[in-house]
């Protein structure tokens, strides 16, 4: 079986089609790791293409806070406006599905997905801090995160030794300008523990704007690491119209 997963879409539909199209054929099943919604101008187009896709989606941060499960108060100003766009956007039929999104972990065959963390979906695993905690915890091999838009995750080998996959592995995988697409695979050793970040799709924040997303090839125990150019200037000209703020606008074009 072979799973797309993706995570942090934000409401961002031309970094969505872009991955959908680059990923055709090269799955069986799509996953979601929440925060379909926030930040970005699409919503409800975004909303409608994952529910028709997606076999398992998970709710994130952004999500309850569109939805108004959270009221928004612990965000930033800026997140909290573009929620509160949001929350007035969204059709009844998506914040109803907002609302009935459960909270990870969701086990599935023999791994799991979290928006955050296993312990706390809301918590950031940004570095050994809150992932080896996390790794000497886990029951499974394999979990997938989301939640910090830093495309990667981290790993504990077999003799106990920990490493951060984005440092190990795509900094050193095949080179490519900020307009090609990148492909970088790192194939799952028995005996390791992973915590695997596919990246965000629509709000990158590791320093590279590309929209990201990962394919895990269950079968061949490998995950393949994406990262693809999207037409930005479209997507950024529909927040303008929409009125939503400037730095966020801005933001896009350095993935931070």
């Amino acid at each position: 079986m072979r799973y797309l997963v993706l995570s942090d879409i934000h409401a961002n539909l031309e970094a969505l089609e872009k991955c959908l199209g680059v990923a055709k054929g090269k799955h069986d099943r799509v996953l979601c790791l929440g925060d379909l919604v926030g930040y970005g101008p699409d919503p409800n187009a975004a909303m409608e293409r994952t529910r028709e896709l997606a076999n398992t989606v998970i709710r994130g941060n952004h999500d309850k806070a569109c939805a108004g499960i959270t009221d928004a108060e612990d965000f930033n100003a800026l997140a909290r406006a573009s929620a509160l766009w949001t929350r007035n956007e969204l059709t009844p039929q998506n914040s109803a599905f907002l609302r009935s999104l459960p909270a990870g972990p969701v086990l599935l065959d023999g791994f799991e997905l979290v928006h955050g963390s296993p312990a706390d979906e809301d918590e950031y695993i940004a570095g050994p801090v809150q992932a080896l905690p996390a790794l000497r915890s886990l029951t499974l091999q394999t979990v997938f995160f989301g939640h910090t838009h830093h495309q990667g995750g981290f790993m504990l080998t077999r003799q106990g030794h920990f490493q951060s996959i984005r440092d190990s592995i795509l900094r050193q995988g095949p080179g490519s300008s900020d307009n090609d697409q990148r492909r970088v695979v790192l194939p799952l050793e028995d005996g390791f523990r992973y915590l695997i970040n596919p990246g965000s799709v629509g709000q990158p924040r590791d320093g590279d704007w590309r929209a990201a997303f990962a394919i895990f090839d269950e079968s061949k125990r490998k995950v393949e690491y994406y990262r693809t150019p999207y037409d930005l200037s479209k997507t950024q000209e529909k927040m303008q119209k929409a009125g939503l703020p400037e730095p966020l606008i801005l933001r896009l074009a350095i993935g931070r």
